[in-house]
C-alpha cells in the first residue's frame, strides 16, 4: 500500500491527501473512508470530524481496497499506524447486514 500525508480533514469520513492518488485513469486528493459511517449533521458531525482531525491531521496513512471513485473522491479503506481507521471509530462502525437480520436468542 502506498503512503499519503493527510493535509486536511473535511469531515468524519473525508480526507484530503498528498500526493494525489491514482486509480485507473483518474487522480485526486480527496478520500472517502469506508468501514464506518460518521454522522452527517449536528454535533455528532463536528465531534467525528474533530476526532479524526486530532488522530490523523498532518500524519501519514495508507490507502487500500479501493471501491471506486464517487464525486471525485477515492472510496477506500484507510490505515493509520497499521490499523484500519474504522477501528478507531467503533461507535460508527458499519455492521454486516447479515448480522442485523439474525434473530436474537
Amino acid at each position: 500500500m502506498e503512503t499519503f500525508a493527510v493535509v486536511a480533514v473535511i469531515d468524519g469520513n473525508t480526507l484530503e491527501v498528498s500526493p494525489a492518488w491514482e486509480l485507473e485513469d483518474r487522480t485526486g486528493n480527496r478520500v472517502q473512508v469506508t468501514g464506518y459511517d460518521a454522522p452527517k449533521t449536528g454535533r455528532g458531525r463536528m465531534a467525528a470530524g474533530q476526532k479524526l482531525s486530532v488522530l490523523i491531521q498532518n500524519k501519514r496513512v495508507e490507502l487500500g481496497s479501493p471501491r471506486g471513485v464517487e464525486q471525485g473522491r477515492l472510496v477506500c479503506e484507510v490505515y493509520f499506524q497499521g490499523r484500519n481507521l474504522a477501528d478507531y471509530f467503533p461507535e460508527y462502525r458499519e455492521r454486516d447486514s447479515e448480522l442485523l437480520d439474525e434473530p436474537e436468542d
